[in-house]
């Protein structure tokens, strides 16, 4: 049987409300398979367009097999290119950021503009075409000031996602904010299992004493995050509206993405040791200190924190089948000035305290699964709602791509 047909036959005998059966959390030839049906091909969160505020800023990162460069343009514009020089397929960027006034090979010095044109290309002939050999594109697109790419030949619709951030994320105004820290951890687990950690509150209570000084492990709250009849989620919801944010609970019809703005526990207005504000600035449109976190998923790659005074995202690149790289940024008000409006330690002990607690729970939640005698165990029904949603996600999407058949979200 192919990798494929066994991958497909795996998925559909899963259990409902069941976790994966074990070779889809270790397999290097199903981990192939992941990368090539969904990392390649779906919309990946990378970064802010505040993390490149001026032309010729780029931020360079790799993605499986890919390395691609982000780069802010003359004109303003942000785009995407394939970090590989059109001559001989030499990187032109390292990983990380930079700025120069165009992108140049350190190998034989091909010069591209920003718009990935190549403008220069010694004794090349007389016969050499440069216009048929700029650099090649990958998909880019902006929402509410967060950078997303598209590996794939052709990227999947993308507008009702820019629409639903703009209306949610938007009043935080994250293009008018400055990166104030960054930090990327190496995970030894798959993927997956770093995602399904994020997705329930289950485990914070015994993993994560900062963290929940803080966010409420309400299942209500920290399930799938509908507040379903909680009145606790209702109050809150009524109030973060009439301060102008949209609030209520918005999830995509095939359920990739989805926004809603959670209350912290009661007197709590931030991610701090204290419940206590993070920066003294508000960002954006943001009038209320305690208008919670709005939280935004998007799959298969982030998990994001919009808070009044601080935004953070997530995002996660796959390094290996039981190996993931989890990056975090913290962004505050462009004008507040450290020392003065916040205090760096301040901003990011609770999550890189948190951090550091879940990639150890990922771990050991691998070390576990490698073993033969794991099999797939029930999801809780009520704290685990969201880590079934993703898996649930991740079994359609992934039969369908395998089938060649689209397989619709239960009701």
């Amino acid at each position: 049987m192919s990798t494929r047909s066994e991958m497909l036959s795996q998925l559909m005998q899963r259990a409902p409300g069941h976790s994966l059966n074990r070779a889809l959390y270790t397999d290097a030839d199903f981990y192939a398979v992941d990368m090539e049906e969904l990392w390649y091909r779906e919309w990946l969160l990378v970064g802010a367009v505040s993390e490149i505020p001026k032309a010729g800023n780029t931020m360079t990162l790799q993605v499986g097999d890919h390395s691609v460069i982000v780069a802010r343009g003359a004109d303003g514009e942000v785009r995407a290119f394939h970090n590989a020089c059109r001559h001989r397929g030499s990187r032109l960027c390292k990983p990380g950021k930079a700025s120069a006034p165009k992108l140049v090979c350190p190998y034989h010095q091909w010069t591209y503009d920003l718009d990935g044109r190549l403008m220069w290309a010694r004794d090349m002939g007389a016969d050499f075409d440069a216009s048929a050999h700029g650099l090649k594109s990958v998909h880019c697109r902006v929402a509410a000031g967060i950078v997303f790419i598209c590996l794939g030949e052709t990227a999947p619709a993308f507008d009702a996602l820019a629409e639903a951030a703009q209306t949610y994320a938007g009043p935080h105004g994250l293009e008018n904010c400055k990166l104030a820290h960054e930090t990327t951890i190496i995970e030894d687990g798959n993927w997956k299992l770093v995602m399904e950690n994020n997705r329930e509150c289950y485990h914070c209570s015994g993993a994560h004493p900062a963290l929940t000084v803080t966010f409420d492990d309400n299942p209500n709250i920290a399930g799938d995050g509908s507040g379903k009849d909680d009145p606790v989620m209702a109050a809150h919801l009524k109030k973060c509206e009439a301060a102008g944010l949209p609030s209520r609970f918005h999830i995509a019809t095939d359920e990739q993405w989805r926004f809603v703005r959670v209350p912290l526990v009661p007197g709590a207005v931030s991610y701090t040791m204290d419940g206590g504000q993070a920066c003294e600035k508000l960002v954006g449109d943001v009038s209320i200190r305690d208008a919670g976190s709005l939280l935004f998923f998007h799959y298969p790659n982030s998990w994001n924190h919009f808070l009044g005074d601080v935004i953070m995202l997530f995002s996660m690149i796959p390094v290996g089948p039981r190996q993931t790289a989890v990056t975090t940024k913290w962004f505050v008000h462009k004008d507040a000035v450290e020392g003065k409006d916040y205090d760096l330690h301040r901003l990011t002990t609770v999550w890189e305290q948190t951090n550091a607690e879940d990639r150890a729970v990922v771990e050991e939640n691998q070390m576990g699964i490698n073993s033969p005698a794991y099999e797939p165990g029930p999801y809780s029904p009520v704290q685990e709602s969201g880590v079934r949603q993703f898996v649930d996600w991740y079994t359609r999407t992934m039969t369908s791509r395998l089938t060649g058949r689209r397989v619709m979200a239960a009701e």
